[in-house]
């Protein structure tokens, strides 16, 4: 046993646990180390003060052991409607240590006795993850990466820590995010208040904020039109945070990671009804949430027993009730699991969509399923998915279907096909594809859903831990130029081996596979991610009113800017994403 004293008494820790805590930690941890080129300490003594504090951007990643490059900018002035979260960058440089550092925020108070609350800023120490680049060439970050030596590697500012007390070695910098929730109730007007960093041997340093509140109002994130859809791994939580799976523990580790999600807009559930659909890909690979038996007389039977619970949970606990998307019936290794009575093992039926196997297979499971679905309430928002299948297979696959229950929603990430799209009742296409005009109008009549996607094809825009923060932003914009009712992501936390201080991962580009940390941390590209949608939403909403009040000029006005979005307006303006982003939030302040 390891025995530490706490709080004046013994703390006795078994070995295992204490190791398990140093692997996966979830309070303070150690960085690992940069190796990149950096300041060095003639370049820290030079500074006039051994401490500086100023207000940053948030579209700059700042280096860890360089002197930040930034004005002394004591006032950060943003615009917000009532409900929206704004976003502020500080950076704090010592070329001394620091102990103790802590950050705290007052009351913004606006005119009379208005105020948004202190418990309504967010103020977070971003902390360094390990990451790396793009294909040789920078065709996009897909490939296998065996060897990390092969790839340029650095840390970078990503992780939006929740330690809220921390020591600084000399010579280092500390970006601070702020994170502004203007309440709904808001009245409008200019609220004003301070950021403040103190320690042990620093004397307090302040900055001052001022948010500017407009006149309109942001609906609450579970109303948002903006589909949003990352992919959810359960699995990577349980070995995480070294639980049962499925147990309250595990459950309790998910939910404020969840509840973070649908705080972000997120419409759909990720559930496997089949053993590794994506042919176990990530580090934690996903296992099959019903159990599926052949008893001796051939007959089926099913167990629904962890998809109800996930689902359950989802739905109730976490507020993620729009969708419930199970994947697969075309998985990428087509071998399907089930228990076989007669010889008491797991087997597997090896048949493509089309064969009398892969019907026999899988027709007794989906009316089961839809008897099943039906009988919970979860029918109409429950669909069968696939992800990136040739046409020919899905066509079987609809197929069968539709033979089970012809009420079955299907959905589709991948390449577009007009043979089949109108079966698919969410379908998602890469990004720069397009839907037909003529089909996306004839989609949205009939209520279906007509979405982008972005994976480790596209070298911009994205969310790798080494991408332009602003594309996160841009990226929902775009959505909204391209006539897209959303975004889809493949995954939202399939965390790798070491998550909080190595994000590169054997195959892809580092940070494809995550874009929240464990502990339930948030980060630079997820915040970044929210502010688009946001925007996605006020230009909804403007468009609505410009149109009802027959303001022609401002409705082209928005319309021009919002078309820059698109790799045509990219070349077009030869603006770079952080300027049309800061052009569009103008415009959607003032309009």
């Amino acid at each position: 046993m390891l025995c530490a004293l706490l709080f004046g008494g013994p703390l006795c820790v078994s070995a295992q646990t204490a190791a398990m805590a140093e692997k996966y930690p979830l309070g303070d941890y150690e960085e690992l180390t940069d190796t990149k080129p950096h300041d060095g300490a003639e370049v820290w003594n030079a500074l006039k003060k051994p401490v500086g504090l100023s207000w940053g951007d948030t579209d700059t990643r700042y280096k860890k052991l360089d002197v930040p490059k930034v004005e002394n900018n004591t006032l950060w002035r943003a615009k917000a409607w009532k409900g929206e979260r704004v976003n502020g960058q500080a950076v704090l440089w010592t070329a001394e240590a620091l102990d103790d550092v802590t950050v705290t925020v007052s009351d913004l108070r606006g005119s009379g006795r208005v105020t948004i609350p202190a418990s309504a800023v967010e103020a977070s120490f971003v902390r360094y993850v390990m990451t790396d680049e793009l294909n040789k060439g920078g065709g996009g970050g897909c490939g296998h990466r065996p060897n990390k030596a092969d790839w340029d590697s650095s840390v970078v500012a990503d992780v939006l820590d929740t330690v809220s007390v921390r020591d600084l070695k000399p010579c280092s910098a500390q970006p601070i995010w702020v994170n502004v929730r203007v309440p709904q109730d808001a009245a409008p007007g200019t609220y004003k208040g301070t950021l403040t960093v103190s320690g042990k041997n620093l004397k307090p340093m302040k900055l001052r904020m001022e948010i500017g509140v407009v006149n309109r109002t942001l609906p609450e994130p579970a109303d948002w039109k903006f589909h949003l859809d990352l992919w959810q791994n359960p699995y990577s939580v349980a070995r995480y945070h070294q639980v049962p799976l499925w147990s309250r523990e595990h459950f309790d580790a998910m939910l404020p990671l969840m509840k973070r999600l649908a705080a972000a807009g997120q419409k759909v559930v990720t559930a496997s009804i089949m053993h590794k659909p994506w042919a176990g890909q990530t580090e934690d690979h996903f296992d099959s949430m019903i159990g599926k038996t052949r008893k001796i007389d051939g007959s089926w039977k099913y167990d629904y027993t962890v998809f109800d619970k996930w689902v359950d949970f989802m739905l109730n606990e976490a507020g993620i009730d729009g969708q419930i998307n199970c994947y697969t019936m075309i998985p990428w290794a087509l071998s399907f699991d089930y228990f076989d009575q007669a010889t008491s093992r797991v087997q597997f039926v090896n048949a493509e969509p089309g064969d009398s196997a892969y019907a026999a297979y899988w027709l007794p499971f989906l009316k089961d399923f839809s008897r099943h679905l039906r009988g919970k309430g979860w029918f109409e928002k429950t669909a069968i998915s696939m992800d990136e299948r040739p046409m020919k297979a899905m066509q079987e696959a609809i197929k069968l279907i539709r033979k089970a229950d012809p009420e079955f929603k299907i959905t589709l990430a991948g390449n577009y096909h007009d043979e089949i799209q109108a079966d698919l009742y969410d379908l998602s296409i890469p990004y720069t594809h397009k839907f037909p005009e003529a089909v996306k109008a004839q989609r949205e009549k009939n209520g279906q859903i007509s979405t982008v996607y972005i994976c480790c094809t596209e070298a911009f825009p994205n969310t790798f831990t080494f991408s332009n923060p602003a594309e996160a932003a841009w990226l929902p914009v775009h959505a909204v130029a391209g006539d897209y009712d959303g975004v889809l992501r493949w995954t939202y936390n399939s965390w790798t081996a070491d998550p909080l201080r190595d994000s590169r991962f054997r195959t892809w580009a580092a940070g494809d596979c995550y874009i929240v940390y464990p502990g339930n941390r948030s980060s630079i590209r997820f915040e970044r991610l929210i502010e688009g949608i946001q925007n996605a939403e006020k230009i909804r909403l403007l468009r609505g009113e410009l149109k009802a009040n027959g303001n022609d000029a401002g409705l082209k006005e928005l319309d021009e800017t919002v078309a820059l979005f698109t790799p045509e307006g990219l070349k077009k303006s030869q603006m770079e994403p952080e300027a049309m982003l800061v052009q569009l939030q103008e415009l959607l302040n003032t309009l």
